[in-house]
């Protein structure tokens, strides 16, 4: 009897998952897009709550090095359980063509980091969609449909009635400093969602956490200091908490356009907001909250829009 009820249970949450998963992968290619799109949003704005505390207390380019590094370890038991040949991609110079390019937007971010607000930096943040979509439809002649722009413009709007009435400006020249990392990392995912085409997303995660690591090692040497035991689990933690989004992202790129996908980076404004109420004990003003509306107001429309309109085959590349 003893054994009898872990694997009864066992069972029934391994069923209660493959159903979930099926129900899942039924739903439309844009909707299951912009789920994974939430769920990356969400990780990445408990990141940077870890990020920008542990940059305070060290040189910003070792905290980009150990973040990346961290992320790498953490992939390990994949790479050890899979095979090397798992891992090997079809196309190694867009890895590190990726992966160098990303490396260059993060040492603008990592800058900036410790010197701006979160929620400025998180702001700031959503100008990436923006660029997104200008990219996606110039390099990857993805359709810039009507209502993703407006959906767009509404989220953004929703994001300066938020910022507007409390901005801060306390950053200086480092909120440039941070917005010129947007156009960066804009570039860096519309590599992926080129990569996605010919590569699986496991396989993208891996090596950019590998080639980030390996190009922010020299920087990281200039001026090293030992990680505390605290920094260094933090750190870990940082680093499952990017592979998970990362993924997200990756999955989310590889099943819609990826423009369809950057509405809901607005989210993340909300994620932000509920976070500093629960770590720094910030109570988010009526600005914020109408902002919010408006925010999830887009996001909801665009949502049943991209749930509604039937899939097209992608082009090849």
């Amino acid at each position: 009897m003893s054994r009898f009820v872990p694997t009864s249970l066992q069972r029934f949450l391994t069923l209660a998952l493959l159903q979930s998963s099926r129900r899942f992968e039924r739903l439309p290619g844009p909707v299951r897009g912009m789920a994974w799109m939430t769920l990356g949003g969400l990780t990445f704005s408990l990141l940077n709550t870890i990020a920008r505390g542990l940059s305070m207390q060290m040189d910003p380019f070792e905290a980009q090095f150990l973040r990346y590094f961290c992320g790498l370890i953490v992939m390990l038991p994949l790479l050890w359980h899979q095979g090397l040949s798992a891992y090997v991609p079809v196309n190694v110079k867009g890895q590190f063509w990726r992966g160098g390019v990303h490396t260059i937007g993060l040492m603008l971010w990592f800058v900036a980091l410790p010197q701006i607000p979160l929620a400025d930096m998180t702001a700031i943040g959503f100008t990436g969609p923006i660029f997104i979509m200008l990219g996606a439809a110039w390099f990857l002649g993805e359709p810039m449909r009507k209502d993703r722009w407006i959906a767009a413009a509404i989220g953004f709007a929703g994001v300066i009635v938020v910022v507007a009435p409390n901005l801060s400006g306390t950053g200086g020249w480092y909120n440039l400093v941070m917005l010129a990392s947007s156009p960066v990392f804009a570039a860096s995912f519309l590599i992926t969602k080129h990569l996605t085409r010919t590569e699986k997303p496991g396989v993208i995660v891996m090596w950019q956490s590998l080639t980030v690591t390996l190009f922010s090692l020299p920087l990281a040497l200039l001026n090293w200091q030992t990680p505390t035991l605290w920094q260094w689990s933090g750190f870990m933690v940082a680093g499952l908490l990017g592979t998970i989004g990362h993924y997200s992202f990756t999955k989310a790129f590889s099943v819609a356009d990826i423009s369809a996908t950057q509405s809901l980076r607005f989210l993340d404004l909300l994620w932000a907001s509920l976070l500093g109420w629960l770590v720094f004990s910030d109570i988010p003003s009526k600005w914020t909250w109408l902002g919010a509306a408006v925010i999830l107001v887009s996001t909801i429309w665009i949502a049943r829009r991209e749930g509604r309109r039937k899939e097209e085959p992608e082009a090849l590349p």
